[in-house]
This record gives C-alpha cells, sequence and structure tokens, in this order.
C-alpha cells in the first residue's frame, strides 16, 4: 500500500529562460505535517501548484494520493483541501452563503466542525465576502478547505495575513484534525515559528532543488554553530565537511556546519587543543544559516 500523500520525482519548471524547479524530487509521507521553507522567489508556490495539476512541469512525475494531478478523478479531488496563497471569493455573497456553496460540491461536509471554526474565528455568517479584511478572508478560505474532512491540506503561506492569536487558533485546530483524523498537511510558510511548533518534516527548497528534505529533529541535529577560541596557531578559516561558513571574530571563530558529528567537535579540540562550543539552532536560525 503506497504511504506517500505526495511524490514528486525530478520535474522541472521554468518561466522563460528562468528555471524555477530544476529536476526536484520531494516525497511526503500520509499522516505527516510538512512544512516547505524557501526565500520568496524560490518556488514554494510553482511547486505546489504543480503538485496539484494547476500548473505543469515541463518534465517529471507527480503523484497526489496515488492519482495523477493533471487528470485527478472526482474521488480524489473530494479528499483534497487547498489554501492558495492569495484566494479569489464570491465578494457579493454573505459569509454563509459562500460555505453553502462550498458545501455543495462535496458528497460530505461537517457542518459542526465550520459552525464551530465560524464561532472560535469570530466570523459573522451574515456579512459580505467582500467586505472582509485580508486576515477574515484568510480564515474563511482555511474554513471552506477544512470543510469536508480532506485527506491531504495542502496551504500555501496559510497564516501570512492572520494576527499571532488568529494563527494560534489556527495551529492548534491543525493539529487537532491531524491527530483525530490522521490527515496529511503540506504548507509553505515563512513563519518559521509557526512550522517550528506543528511540523514533523521539513524541506528546504533553494536554488531550484530540495536542499533538506526529512525530519525536522534530524534537521536540528545536523545543523549547528560552533564557536572556537582564539589561538595563535588556529587557522583563518577552517576545512571541514558540511562547512557552512566560517568567520572570524575578535575572541576567536564561528562556524556553521550542517552534517554536525561529534567526531568533528573531537577532531577540532584535539588537532589545535581548545574546547569548541556547540550552539543549537532553532529553525529560523537554521534557515539563514542555509541560505548565506
Amino acid at each position: 500500500m503506497n504511504n506517500l500523500a505526495l511524490n514528486i520525482k525530478n520535474i522541472s519548471k521554468s518561466f522563460g529562460t528562468k528555471t524555477i524547479l530544476d529536476q526536484l524530487s520531494l516525497s511526503v509521507p500520509k499522516g505527516s505535517v510538512f512544512g516547505l521553507l524557501g526565500k520568496n522567489g524560490a518556488g514554494k508556490t510553482t511547486l505546489i501548484k504543480c503538485a496539484l495539476g494547476l500548473m505543469k512541469p515541463q518534465s517529471g512525475e507527480i503523484t497526489v494520493l496515488s492519482d495523477n494531478p493533471w487528470i485527478f478523478r472526482e474521488a480524489t479531488k473530494e479528499k483534497l483541501g487547498y489554501v492558495p496563497q492569495t484566494e479569489r471569493l464570491y465578494p457579493w455573497l454573505t459569509v454563509r452563503q459562500l460555505i453553502h456553496y462550498t458545501a455543495s460540491f462535496y458528497s460530505h461536509w461537517n457542518e459542526d466542525l465550520v459552525n464551530g471554526l465560524i464561532t472560535d474565528w469570530e466570523l459573522n455568517p451574515e456579512d459580505r465576502v467582500g467586505l472582509l479584511s485580508e486576515g477574515q478572508a484568510q480564515k474563511l478560505s482555511i474554513i471552506l478547505a477544512l470543510g469536508h474532512e480532506p485527506e491531504l491540506l495542502v496551504f500555501d503561506e496559510p497564516v501570512a495575513s492572520l494576527d499571532p492569536a488568529a494563527r494560534r487558533q489556527f495551529l492548534k485546530t491543525i493539529l487537532q484534525i491531524v491527530s483525530d483524523k490522521k490527515v496529511t498537511v503540506f504548507f509553505s510558510t515563512h513563519i518559521t515559528s509557526d512550522l517550528e511548533r506543528v511540523a514533523d518534516r521539513v524541506a528546504v527548497l533553494k536554488n531550484g532543488k530540495i536542499d533538506f528534505c526529512g525530519e525536522l529533529d534530524d534537521l536540528k541535529d545536523a545543523v549547528k554553530r560552533l564557536r572556537i577560541p582564539k589561538i595563535d596557531q588556529l587557522p583563518d578559516r577552517m576545512t571541514i565537511n558540511g562547512l557552512i561558513y566560517c568567520e572570524e571574530e575578535p575572541d576567536g571563530l564561528i562556524i556553521a556546519v550542517r552534517d554536525f558529528r561529534e567526531e568533528m567537535k573531537r577532531h577540532i579540540e584535539n588537532t589545535w587543543n581548545v574546547t569548541v562550543e556547540v550552539e543549537d539552532l532553532n529553525l529560523e536560525e537554521i534557515f539563514l544559516e542555509l541560505n548565506r
């Protein structure tokens, strides 16, 4: 039985002479909360649109819930929930009317879940959609994606317009849904603290390829910052496998590595007779280091 919700193999996508995705491969296990990180313009939205059949890559293969996104079966579409970075809602409808309209496309709709979220997120069902604030419209888009209880939820910057309280409520809801229903969540975000709070797996998109893909804890174990005190015989720069950068400071060297092992620390200490301080990094710091 296929245990992958999303499987991407060697896809490439270019716009004119600009390559956005370059022979990119990525696998998202079912039941995971999978976060996609990348700088602005790295291609996160392009990758998501290709995965959902909204944009066709020039080469490669994509499978979503064992189906081809370019010719999705109706049964597969019912298993998907998607919130784009910029949602185009029907401004002349009320919140209630838009929810009823959206529900009509699905064979299953959880009214209790939707009504509960409307209350919790303080949306007025009688408000016109076109008069909602950007944050309110994003809340509504998320509710519309959750109403039919999909197996795979895809979010493109889902909390960009939400205030901190609303973001926490959104993350709490996602964790509850995943825990109760074993749903797969795949989302891109630039808010690393949110991703760190809920994701169990992450991928880093850089230069059109996946620079890292795996468990969040593995990424944190792999990328470290080392502080080496200044001594006369210490080289200006270090030659180490997995070296990201090396900077000289008045009191020594600071280096960042992406394949940290305890043997690395011991080698430096034994070679130059120094004490190396190893710093753990949060996800934001790791992302900044990988994108230096």
